[in-house]
């Protein structure tokens, strides 16, 4: 049973720690001066070999040495996913001066999203079946591969015995994590880990993007993955993502954080007959929820799917918001590739400290088609007074989400 451990809380939910595995950058710092620089994370796929694959192009996360970040018990039992995820809550705790030890019992929970849970760790434990018996099967195959495990081993590395859930709604996931997370903070819990980390760079998880179709088959890393341009043909797949520390405002005031901004407006829409609107309402349900305007709205970071229809849905519901050229868009994706459960929850990472430095991160490798009449920022940064935020996302089969952000001051 969960018990509050809080003083009442305000509703309002504050981001105090950030915590990032990124294909552009390993760590928040690394990451951000990359995405503020226009750097890429986007390159020939290395994790297995693709020359028999049409798309040959990935964002992996890069320089991340699994025995100096995770302790060497949970190496055998763990995908690369959960390592990704275990550094990247880590590094958020550490970055908003939480000493897990110090919490009381039931203070803080967590709620990640998980598009396809450990897939390269399924893989190699399906091959050894196939291959050798099935008593060469490792027992953590029972739990490695499956969604929650990212939830479940932040909990029991942290020793945390609050709310804890998994999300599975794709793309959209980072986003609805977040907002069940702010349901949790409401209830009483003191603080919770949320966002999303996802990989599935391995051959049956690349079979599986294959099938679903969309990803780019151009080998050209500047140019596989070009959001709202005329000639968008496709996306680039990556790995990653953002886990951030959310707290209630008051007791984030009484410890004195640092804090980065608030969640303010959180929206979920579903139409599984296609984009009819969809986005548009889980948008219009974000900003209703944030108590705002769309004309209150300062910039738009973009899910971005890099592919025509789902393109023109996403500049159709822009324009309908907030008329042509009505708000600055952007679409940092295009520096990593699309990261499944991750790329929302980096998203909301990246539009935390545009919120910090004043700043709307450009897009790169994309000129908009002038029939979506974006004002998509390119080439550099845009200095900008920012107050409100949104952050869009999707998943195909019908799930839309929205977030409204917001400075803390």
């Amino acid at each position: 049973m969960t018990t509050s451990t809080a003083r009442p809380a305000t509703g309002t939910a504050v981001v105090t720690g950030i915590g990032v595995a990124a294909p552009n950058g390993l760590g928040t710092k690394a990451w951000w001066e990359s995405v503020r620089e226009g750097r890429s994370g986007i390159r020939p796929l290395t994790q297995f070999d693709t020359d028999s694959y049409p798309a040959k192009l990935a964002g992996e996360v890069p320089g991340f040495d699994d025995a100096a970040h995770i302790p060497g018990r949970l190496l055998p039992q763990t995908d690369r996913m959960t390592r990704l995820a275990l550094y990247a809550a880590a590094e958020a705790l550490a970055d908003a001066r939480v000493d897990p030890s110090t919490l009381p019992d039931y203070a803080a929970g967590v709620v990640t999203a998980s598009s396809a849970g450990g897939f390269e760790f399924g893989q190699r434990e399906l091959q050894a079946l196939w291959s050798q018996g099935s008593e060469y099967v490792s027992v953590y195959q029972s739990f490695a591969w499956f969604y929650a495990v990212n939830s479940g081993q932040i909990s029991i590395r942290h020793q945390f015995r609050g709310p804890s859930a998994v999300v599975v709604s794709g793309d959209a996931g980072g986003l609805d994590a977040m907002a069940q997370a702010r349901r949790h903070l409401r209830r009483g819990t003191r603080l919770m880990i949320s966002g999303g980390i996802d990989s599935a760079l391995c051959p049956w998880g690349w079979t599986a993007r294959l099938a679903g179709g969309g990803l780019s088959p151009d080998d050209r890393p500047a140019a596989a993955y070009r959001p709202f341009a005329g000639g968008a043909g496709g996306y680039v797949a990556g790995e990653g993502g953002a886990l951030l520390v959310l707290e209630d405002a008051a007791t984030a005031r009484d410890r004195g954080a640092t804090v980065y901004g608030a969640v303010t407006g959180c929206g979920a829409a579903f139409d599984p007959t296609g984009d009819q609107g969809g986005l548009r309402r889980a948008a219009e349900a974000a900003l209703t929820d944030a108590g705002i305007s769309a004309a209150e709205v300062d910039a738009v970071f973009a899910d971005a799917a890099g592919m025509p229809e789902a393109d023109r849905a996403e500049a159709d519901a822009i324009r309908e918001l907030f008329g042509p050229y009505g708000v600055p868009v952007t679409a940092p994706k295009t520096m990593t590739g699309r990261l499944a459960a991750g790329g929302a929850a980096l998203d909301l990472a990246a539009a935390m400290c545009a919120l910090r430095d004043q700043v709307v991160p450009p897009t790169i490798h994309t000129t908009p088609a002038p029939e979506h009449t974006l004002d998509l920022v390119t080439g550099t940064p845009r200095p900008a007074e920012l107050r409100h935020l949104l952050v869009l996302a999707r998943e195909r089969g019908g799930f839309h989400s929205a977030c409204v952000v917001s400075s803390a001051g």
